[in-house]
């Protein structure tokens, strides 16, 4: 029952994390790519630098995405071997 019950938690804490990740960083990308990065640094105009900014927020969150399928893959095989030793 505890072993059952700390999995649990490693699972809700990291499942948490990536929602965190997946509200926060596509977002503060999305702005900061824009102003910082195309319109300030490439001078695009603010048209393009909407469209070049949206891009990166689309590729932030596949990679996010990626990365929890990656997490909780490994913490499912994890858990499996050790619920295979006992």
């Amino acid at each position: 029952y505890f072993r059952n019950e700390g999995s649990l938690t490693s699972t809700l804490r990291t499942l948490l994390f990536f929602t965190a990740l997946m509200i926060t960083l596509p977002v503060g990308l999305y702005f900061s790519s824009k102003a910082y990065i195309f319109e300030g640094t490439l001078g695009m105009s603010n048209r393009d630098s909407y469209f070049y900014a949206a891009i990166v927020a689309v590729v932030t969150v596949h990679v996010v995405l990626a990365l929890f399928v990656y997490v909780a893959w490994n913490e499912g095989t994890r858990q499996w071997r050790e619920g295979k030793q006992d």
